[in-house]
């Protein structure tokens, strides 16, 4: 059943009416966002998305492609967002309410309408500490940064489906501003960002959140699939690598859907991929503190963002990292905990196994097998999962081919010579052209049925929009012109 394209949320259309002070920045810069800030609202594909969606597995954290798995790692956030990958591990306490929370952090209690539960609008805190003032004390200055960071995580790598809303339980981390600089940020967002994926590939969803703008720069990276043009040289040039596709063009995209994704995957060959993208950046570009990091690309560990603890398994994408790909072993299965419902519940006490397991992350780095034969791996692949998403032939192009059949049939029927025949035969033929008559009678009914109900859907999508153009077109000539086309090609 085709659902269409997701709704994706994210909110960084209004980051940049943010204006920080030089010692702002010097403090975001300290909390381990000096890169994240820099990067500028992108409009995102959501047809693309949709069918990247599509080919996630939950169960391994990866993109089922047809050239086999991918997966976004560490070493990509670390590349496209700039954030640390290493770290303490970004859990701590949940809240129920915001009231002192707000108080003890931004020195300041929105208002009722401001805040749902454990969560404030980003609109709140946009509204209110957008601007620092210049006189202002340190201790303003302290609570306008902290409320750009809660503002900064709440609408990029930990945007949620419920709106333009962020948890406050977030703040203490910000408390101080050095502290918040030695959390692996960028594996919470990647955590976040697995989290969602999974949610979203479940048939009842129709949202995703996380921190799309690092989805949809990783497609652009690293398949040849509705990638943009670029205005300038395409090498990497800055830091961090997400601002290779600012200021990007396309060409027409009006008649990319989901559908057009889905076959461009489905028929994606190995040379449509670029396993390392990276390869030949400019190492003068990238930070010492990333480079140092990026080992832990191919940790095989558990990423922590609060309650949510997803594996990250990169010896199943080790072509990812130059590597020839062997046969993954099976995954471990994990508990997908969801956070406590009392305020002030420390989770740390609730995933000492995650924990561990991520204070472990050196040790569990994967090696590749040099000698191992890749064809063996793509013969496993193949007999575990499904290659191909999309219909092999659209639903109504297999309904007018029957259609078709029918109609021959039934002409058959009607036309066969009977001479000669007995009773028997007589009566089967007559059989035949029957039943071949009452099913295309059905179809013709039924599509009808179909046509009508279209229509009515139309007509209450009109009323609902408001969309002038189209009231004026259902009224105009013109307009009954083709719908009559329509019920006559019907």
């Amino acid at each position: 059943q085709e659902r269409g394209a997701l709704r994706c949320h994210e909110h960084t259309s209004k980051l940049d009416r943010w204006l920080l002070t030089d010692k702002q920045i010097e403090l975001v810069k300290m909390a381990g966002f000096g890169y994240l800030r820099l990067i500028p609202s992108m409009s995102l594909d959501n047809p693309l998305i949709s069918a990247l969606v599509e080919r996630w597995r939950k169960e391994t954290n990866t993109f089922h492609m047809t050239v086999g798995e991918m997966a976004i790692t560490l070493e990509d956030v670390a590349y496209l967002l700039g954030l640390r990958i290493d770290g303490d591990p970004v859990i701590g306490v949940t809240y129920t309410t915001c009231e002192s929370v707000c108080k003890e952090y931004l020195g300041k209690v929105p208002d009722t309408g401001y805040i749902s539960g454990g969560m404030v609008k980003l609109s709140w805190l946009k509204e209110v500490f957008s601007v620092c003032p210049e006189d202002a004390s340190m201790e303003d200055i302290v609570h306008h940064t902290r409320a750009y960071l809660l503002y900064l995580v709440g609408s990029t790598i930990f945007s949620t489906t419920t709106g333009n809303k962020v948890p406050v339980m977030y703040l203490p981390l910000f408390e101080n501003f050095d502290v918040a600089g030695r959390y692996a940020w960028g594996a919470a967002a990647l955590s976040f960002l697995y989290r969602a994926l999974g949610n979203a590939s479940l048939k009842s969803q129709c949202t995703i959140s996380g921190c799309l703008t690092l989805l949809q720069c990783w497609s652009y990276y690293h398949l040849n699939v509705g990638r943009p043009k670029l205005h300038h040289d395409p090498i990497h040039e800055c830091f961090p690598f997400v601002l290779r596709w600012k200021g990007k063009h396309s060409g027409p995209t009006s008649n990319r859907d989901v559908s057009f994704y889905r076959k461009a995957l489905d028929s994606l060959k190995p040379s449509d991929v670029d396993w390392c993208p990276y390869a030949n950046a400019s190492h003068t570009v990238i930070p010492e503190t990333i480079l140092s990091q990026l080992i832990l690309g191919r940790s095989k560990t558990m990423l922590i963002c609060f309650d949510k603890a997803e594996r990250h398994l990169p010896d199943r994408c080790l072509r990812q990292f130059g590597l020839p790909q062997t046969i993954p072993r099976d995954v471990e299965r994990w508990e997908r905990k969801t956070r406590g419902v009392d305020g002030g519940v420390d989770l740390k006490s609730k995933m000492d196994v995650e924990l561990a397991e991520w204070s472990d992350r050196h040790f569990r780095i994967v090696e590749g097998d040099e000698d191992f034969d890749e064809a063996e791996y793509m013969n496993w692949f193949s007999r575990i999962t499904r290659q191909v998403i999309g219909r092999p032939m659209p639903i109504s192009s297999e309904f007018h081919r029957m259609s078709s059949a029918l109609r021959d049939i039934a002409h058959l029927a009607d036309t066969l010579p009977t001479y000669g025949m007995d009773e028997l035969q007589l009566q089967s033929v007559t059989r035949i052209s029957y039943i071949a008559h009452e099913c295309l009678r059905d179809h013709g009914a039924g599509m009808q049925q179909k046509a009508a109900a279209a229509f009515d859907c139309e007509d209450k999508k009109t009323m609902v929009r408001g969309k002038e153009k189209v009231r004026r077109s259902t009224s105009s000539g013109g307009s009954s012109a083709t719908l009559k086309r329509r019920r006559k090609d019907d």
